[in-house]
Formats: structure tokens, sequence, C-alpha cells
């Protein structure tokens, strides 16, 4: 039997690239206090690709060229194996149903036009009917909402939570639900189409004039150019709806998002806003007092559609939501929206896309969001750091200016808007991502996110359509090649992996496991960038290094981005924080907790203390100091 000992581990991170703007200023300490006991790792998929066995991927290929995955392709098997992964929710994307260009007209459901259709699958943010699912997704189509529904059953009884998408900014041209509620009626059923603008409208109208379909640019032809009785460059929307992304001409531009249309919330062309709004301090009131608050209130209707589908599917057990493009809403409607959701499930998951920083934190506060990406800040540098031309020395400032909202801003690298790692485009190389994860990972408190794939270093090279290259299509029938070899036949245990996917895939398994069971991540922060920079000689900004640490657990955490050089040095941890720690003067032994390979001696010395490292190129280290 191991014993386990209370322990310190440290984690400390370096890179290759030149210095962009060095900072040097100190973190300043932060206690951080969460009442959550552990990290969350959320395990996006895009659902049709995950199961497809079929690796023609012609471009603009049919469903039944490039075959589609299923619910059903989300066995136990494969579920225990994401969750093994070190998964706790599962984001299965492309669930509502969306427009696609397959014929499934002998059950009742119309067929959409390829002039308002990106791809020939469709985008998953051109949602058709909320009350249902994608009908690509099911075996049986007439079955397949309860083919999901047994899909969500399996995910819990893998321990697994599970996420949808809620797209509230804009719908489908073409909305059109077969299976409303009760009482509930379709988007734009009850608008008076007469006005540009209503409260209770639910789109935006140009009175007098008729929709016209974008004019095709840079040989861009639906469907490839392929033959369709409904490409013919015609869609009939009388008069006029404005656009997903804002747009109010009646012609929308090819890269306006011409496949949607913008959702009214009660603010007026000119900006007035037609709905009660928030009082001064209610940043400070919980969900609860926000629900307490719209009780009485008669809000527009939009809101009241949305509110109603978010229930409905909180009601057939799905944990929480991601929000497409949540700023272009405002953020009295989300108070209104998840004080509602949180009602009814208060461990909802609530994850939102926004990408001003100067709206987080009235989106967390005010609009009681649970996440926001850290995209605009963490991801972005971290990218040019891979790339090269990036500095370690920008990560610290970022953590410190978040440090208030840290726990609610999610850490990813990959997901389906950005490009591969490595694909040639991001990095080049899935092993340039090694590093960027482990501080992705280990640096806040804030829920981790994989996109499948990426654990195997998928570098989405596949042109398969309307999408493009570096990134995995959302828009195109398809398989993903390094996916398909895990899956092999529907085994699910990566038999046909290569060595070197395969051992990739053990190095996620080994970090998200690690951060999903540790109490320090859960805990303090303290950058050791400024401290290192000033005492140790050969510090630059190819280093990155912090500490974490809780009252039973202390961590430091090593990576080196370079990919070409080993790295030999004393790390210092200075005075302060050996306090902090509790450190007494003497030595420590430490060990590496990822693989088990490296072991060294922390010396504490006067209250100061180092550590001998010597790492490899692109290598990372969980160090565990045994009292």
């Amino acid at each position: 039997m191991k014993i386990i000992r209370k322990s310190i581990i440290l984690i400390a991170v370096f890179s290759i690239f030149g210095c962009e703007n060095e900072t040097k200023t100190p973190l300043e300490f932060k206690e951080i206090k969460i009442n959550m006991k552990k990290k969350e790792v959320v395990y996006q998929v895009f659902t049709r690709l995950f199961g497809n066995t079929n690796t023609t991927n012609k471009p603009w290929g049919t469903l039944q060229e490039n075959g589609v995955g299923k619910f059903n392709d989300f066995t136990d098997k494969a579920l225990k194996e994401i969750k093994d992964l070190g998964v706790t929710h599962i984001w299965y994307t492309g669930v509502p149903h969306h427009d696609v260009i397959t014929d499934y007209s002998q059950f009742g459901i119309s067929n959409d036009d390829p002039d308002i259709v990106k791809g020939r699958a469709g985008s998953p943010y051109a949602v058709k009917d909320y009350y249902n699912v994608n009908p690509d997704l099911a075996v049986n189509v007439e079955n397949r909402l309860e083919e999901f529904e047994a899909l969500i059953e399996r995910s819990h009884k893998a321990n697994l939570k599970v996420i949808i998408d809620i797209v509230p900014n804009h719908v489908a041209r073409n909305y059109q639900s077969l299976t409303n509620p009760e009482g509930s009626t379709d988007f734009g059923a009850e608008d008076d189409k007469t006005k540009t603008y209503d409260v209770n409208n639910n789109f935006y109208y140009n009175p007098g004039e008729a929709f016209t379909v974008p004019e095709w640019k840079h040989g861009y032809q639906p469907l490839g150019g392929e033959k369709n009785s409904l490409a013919d460059s015609k869609f009939e929307e009388i008069p006029a709806k404005w656009t997903g992304n804002g747009s109010r001409a009646s012609q929308p531009d090819i890269n306006d998002w011409y496949e949607t249309v913008k959702v009214n919330y009660g603010i007026s062309p000119e900006g007035r806003k037609d709905f009660d709004e928030l009082p001064a301090g209610f940043e400070n009131e919980n969900y609860k007092k926000h629900y307490e608050f719209w009780k009485d209130k008669t809000v527009p209707s939009s809101w009241v559609k949305f509110k109603d589908i978010a229930l409905y599917w909180t009601a057939k057990g799905v944990d929480g939501f991601r929000y497409d493009m949540a700023e272009m809403v405002p953020v009295e409607f989300w108070s209104y929206m998840n004080s509602h959701v949180k009602m009814k499930n208060p461990e909802a998951f609530l994850l939102a896309e926004v990408y001003n920083p100067s709206l987080y934190r009235d989106y967390i506060k005010r609009g009681k969001m649970d996440y926001l990406y850290d995209k605009v800040q963490l991801y972005d540098t971290l990218k040019h750091v891979m790339q090269g031309h990036g500095s370690t020395d920008n990560i610290p400032p970022i953590l410190n200016d978040l440090s208030d909202i840290e726990h609610h801003m999610l850490h990813f690298l990959e997901n389906h808007d950005e490009q591969r790692i490595a694909s040639p485009d991001f990095a080049g190389s899935a092993e340039k991502g090694k590093p960027a994860i482990v501080v992705s990972a280990t640096s806040s408190t804030a829920p981790t996110m994989i996109y499948f794939g990426q654990e195997f270093g998928e570098p989405g090279a596949e042109d398969l359509g309307f999408g493009d290259p570096t990134r995995t299509s959302i828009f195109d029938y398809g398989s993903v090649p390094s996916l398909v070899r895990w899956v092999n036949d529907k085994k699910f245990d990566g038999g046909q992996l290569t060595k070197q996917e395969d051992e990739l895939r053990d190095f996620y398994k080994r970090l998200l496991n690690f951060t999903i069971n540790s109490s320090a991540l859960m805990g303090n922060y303290q950058d050791l960038q400024h401290y290192n920079h000033q005492h140790t000689e050969w510090y630059n900004d190819k280093v990155l290094s912090f500490v974490r640490w809780s009252s039973d657990e202390k961590l430091i955490v090593i990576s080196n981005f370079n990919a070409d050089n080993t790295y030999g040095f004393e790390l210092q941890l200075p005075e302060d924080l050996v306090q902090k720690l509790q450190l007494k003067d003497g030595e420590y032994n430490v060990e590496d907790q990822l693989y088990n390979t490296y072991a060294s001696t922390l010396k504490v010395k006067d209250g100061k203390a180092n550590v001998r490292i010597d790492i490899k190129p692109l290598e990372s280290f969980i160090l565990k100091i045994e009292n």
C-alpha cells in the first residue's frame, strides 16, 4: 500500500520565444476561496463527427458518401473512455435541429434551401427547431428525441454531466418547430411585420423589402456548384429580416451570417432598452434575488421563448448550456434566463462566449454566468508563445488582471472555432501544445476545456467543402482521421492510433486526471516570474513559473516551451512564499507526478528555497515535495 503524505507540488513553465513587451511586475498574492472542491474538465465533441468511421472525406460529400456519426455511437464503452481521460462534463456540440441539406421530408421535415445554409451538413448555430434534435444524429429519425434522451441517460451513468448549445442571438432564417410544447409558438409567428421594430417582435424587419440571397463571390457556390432544385439564388422572405450578425441589409454580404436572423430582445434600432434594468448594486446579489426581481416584470417575448427552451432541456436532464455569442444579447436577459435555470438546477453549468474583456464582470456578476471563454487574453497569448513570437512574460499580468474573476474564466487551447494546434497555421506540432496545456490546466481554479481529437494531435487537414482546413469542419459531412483510429471500428480502444498519438493521449490523461483530483489547484496562486527575473541569471521570457497550494497540497509547475533546448537551472522561491508554504530550513525530496521519472531536492536555507531542474524540450513536470 502506498502511503499518502502531505505534499507540495512545484509547477514551472519554460518557453523558447523572444521577448515581447516584457513585463516584470510581480503578481499580488491572492487568497482564493472556492466552494467547489475539485477542478472540472469539459470535453467538447462535435457530435456528428464522433462515431463516423467512413474515411471517404469527399469535398462537399453527401451524408451517404461521407457518412455521419450518431447518438448511438456514444456507447457505454466510449463514454467510459472519455470519462477516464479525466473529464467531468461532455459538451455535445450540434444537437439542436439545425438546417441540413439532406432530405427528411418523409418525416414531415421541410427541406432546407442551400442558398441559406453554410456547407452541406449545415451550421449548428443556425437552429431550425429548438424543441427537437438534428435528424442526422438519429438511427431512427422518428425517434430522434428519444435517442438523445437515451444518450443523456448513458452519459449520466458514466458520471458525465451533459452540456448542449443554446444560441439566443440568432436562429435559422427558416425557423420552424415541429414539436413545440403546448402553448409555445415559433419565433416570429406573432410578429407585426409591418413594423421595423416592436418590443414583442422576435425579429427586426425591413417592411416593403424582400430578402435577397447574397452575391456569391470568390468562386463560392452553394454545395460547391452541384445542381440542386433549391440552389437557385432565391429564398422567399417578405419582408426581409435583419441578419444574425446585425446587418440590416435586405441583401446581406457573403461574409455576413446570412443563414441566420437576428433575435430582438427589446432593444430598438436606436439602442433604447424597452425593459426594466437591474438596480445598482445588483451584481452582488445571488441568482435567487435575480429571479425574484423578474417575477413581477413584463419582459419581451423573445426572453420568454428562450427561457422556456432552456427549461425544456433542463427538464430532460441536460446539466448546462454553452451560450453562443452571449455579448450580442443584453445582460439583463441573461439575469432573467440564468436565474430561471438555476432555480430549476442550482448546479447547472452555464458557459458563454464573451470576447470583450470590459464586459466580463458584467456578464458574470449581473448576467449570472458561471464561465466565460478566456480567449482574447490567455488563449491568444499562449498561441503566440507556441507560435514563437510571443513572450511568457505576458501571461502573469493576464492572470493578475483576472484574479477577482479567475474561477469564471474557462481555459482552452482548441474548440470548434479555432485552428487545431497541430495545423501548420497554428503551431504545426501537437507536441508544442503540451507545455501550454499544462499552463492552461493548472494556472487557475477555472475549468479546462479539451476539443475532441486534441488529445491525439488532430491537425484538421481535411478540405471537406465549406469549412477551411486547419479547423475541423463544423459545416460538412466527414470524419476525423485520428479519431477514426481511436474509435477502431467502434471498439473505442485506440487500436489503430500511431505511437505518437497514443503517447499524446496518455499525456493528456495523466494531466487531466491529476487536475481534477488536486486540492491545490482549487487553492492559492503566486507568480515566480518576476522574482526569478531578478534573482536567477539565466531567467528570461523563455520561462514561466508559478505556485499553487492548499492546506494539504502545494504545487509549483514546470514546462519547457522550447522545442530544441534542454534547460538546467536552480529555480528560486522567494522568502514570503516559503513562509506561506510553511517550509522550514532543510531538504525535501521532490518527485514528478506525471511520469514519476524525475526527482530532485528542494533546499531551504535562511527562509529562501531553490530546487534543481533539468528539463528537456517541451517536457513538463509536476513535482511533489515529501515532508
